[in-house]
């Protein structure tokens, strides 16, 4: 157990009390609860659509199907991701081909994008990592130019901004994390968002067994397509709502003590800090730098039980995502990609954090640097 964690959940007593409503209520599947959910988060993004699902995993594999990827087709993401982005294609029978990232931003690559398609790109998943929005000017001008689908895996951007836009409303679908080292958590869960009302529709049909869900209809209940179960129930949605009730409030902390760690560490020899898109506000969801001998670095910081952290993975360095397979294309020499693994760290940051133990991060973390 460490004293600083990585994240802690923010759980205030509403939740209890609201999944106890929930559970006295005896209707603990996907319900109202729910609903209310899926209308709360859509009203703060101010999009379309919102759908929630069991995981954004699913809610990535859904979206491929939704626009019609299957055998045969490939679908670019980026190399510095979780492996969910990569593998969401060849579960379904498609191809994922990975390609690099930015050294600065750790988000994708644009030109390597359009050196990668080919007749056979039907969807690019982009990742807009920890919470730093992508360049959906140059991604919206590669979608127009080789009418491809953009499907956005924002599993950590939920409250990031471009332009004054919040993220999840400028992909053809986005998909956001509910995940537990998510500030906005249903333990487990994800979020599926998009202004497309054909796409919506086949989702949420999809979600729910292929049921046809018009409202009109559902005194007569017909399964129009092969779907499955990836509702999220009562119980579990009733923690989501409660966190969203305060979502500004947990994302002007997050800002807060990002600002107070870039005003603390932007001038320490040793320590570089990735950029945030131009135009873009970064929801936070991580804050990372980047430093030499990451791993001392880490394991020296662990043993005084300050929980840090890697970014994420480089996945051609993977066994499921090497070459040998042939669900994986890998386009490039991925460069970029395997500094941001090898240099990438990621510092704790929580809702109840004090400024002391903010300032303990930072005093540890200098002097484990200076001690190599």
């Amino acid at each position: 157990m460490y004293k600083i964690p990585l994240i802690k959940p923010y759980l205030p007593d509403t939740i209890r009390d609201a999944v106890f409503t929930v559970l006295e209520s005896g209707y603990l599947t996907e319900g109202s609860v729910t609903k209310e959910f899926e209308n709360s988060v859509r009203r703060f993004i101010e999009c379309g659509y919102c759908l929630a699902v069991t995981s954004a995993t699913v809610g990535l594999e859904i979206a491929l199907r939704a626009i019609g990827v299957s055998s045969g087709d490939e679908v670019i993401v980026p190399d510095y991701t979780y492996p969910a982005t990569a593998a969401v294609a060849p579960i379904i029978g498609a191809r994922s081909v990975i390609v690099d990232i930015n050294r600065k931003t750790m988000n994708i690559d644009y030109d390597k994008i359009e050196n990668a398609i080919t007749d056979k790109t039907k969807a690019i998943i982009p990742v807009s990592l920890f919470g730093n929005p992508l360049n959906y000017e140059r991604l919206s001008e590669i979608k127009k130019k080789y009418k491809v689908f953009i499907i956005e895996d924002a599993a950590c951007s939920l409250g990031a901004d471009y332009k004054g836009k919040r993220v999840g409303n400028f992909s053809d679908i986005t998909v956001f994390s509910c995940h537990p080292r998510k500030f906005i958590t249903t333990g487990e869960g994800g979020i599926v968002t998009t202004d497309n009302t054909e796409l919506a529709e086949w989702m949420n049909s999809y979600k729910h067994f292929g049921m046809n869900l018009n409202p009109a209809e559902r005194g007569n209940i017909d399964f129009e397509i092969i779907g499955t179960n990836y509702k999220l129930s009562n119980i579990l949605a009733a923690i989501g709502l409660e966190q969203i009730k305060i979502v500004d409030d947990l994302l002007a902390q997050r800002r807060a003590f990002a600002k107070n760690y870039i005003e603390l560490l932007h001038d320490i020899p040793g320590i570089t800090l990735p950029e945030v898109t131009e135009h873009g506000i970064h929801s936070y969801q991580t804050f990372s730098v980047f430093v030499a001998n990451r791993n001392e670095i880490m394991r020296k910081m662990r043993e005084l039980g300050i929980e840090v952290q890697i970014g994420t993975y480089s996945l051609h360095m993977h066994k499921a995502f090497n070459s040998d397979n042939k669900k994986i294309r890998l386009h490039g020499n991925f460069e970029n990609s395997k500094f941001a693994f090898n240099h990438c760290l990621a510092l704790p940051m929580y809702h109840e954090m004090t400024e002391s133990e903010q300032q303990s991060v930072v005093k540890e973390l200098i002097a484990s640097i200076k001690s190599l």
